[in-house]
């Protein structure tokens, strides 16, 4: 994974999808400062209910562990607002390297 880690900035990082980011939490607190927001989007009801907030400096989506609809949906408003944002499936251990 690639951030820009502004310094003297807490960054916020959005991660979509994913039941248990324990271990990614960690990996970035090691970095930085980051502000960390976690919506699982189990839910059919409610994972395209959200919008990504304003303040969001980075959008990550775990695509193994969310519906197909609310990745759609964020990876276009992430392109629309350009956010920074990756897609990554639970399997790959060296994204977070």
């Amino acid at each position: 994974m690639i951030l820009i880690i502004i310094k003297g900035r807490e960054m916020s990082v959005l991660i979509i999808g994913g039941d248990k980011i324990d271990t990614i939490k960690s990996i970035l607190q090691q970095f930085g400062d980051f502000s960390i927001t976690h919506w699982d989007t189990r839910k059919k009801s409610s994972a395209c209910r959200k919008d990504i907030p304003q303040n969001t400096d980075y959008v990550l989506m775990l695509t193994d562990f969310i519906n197909h609809n609310a990745m759609y949906k964020y990876r276009k408003e992430a392109k629309k607002e350009k956010y920074s944002f990756n897609l990554y499936k639970k399997k790959c251990k060296f994204c977070l390297l």
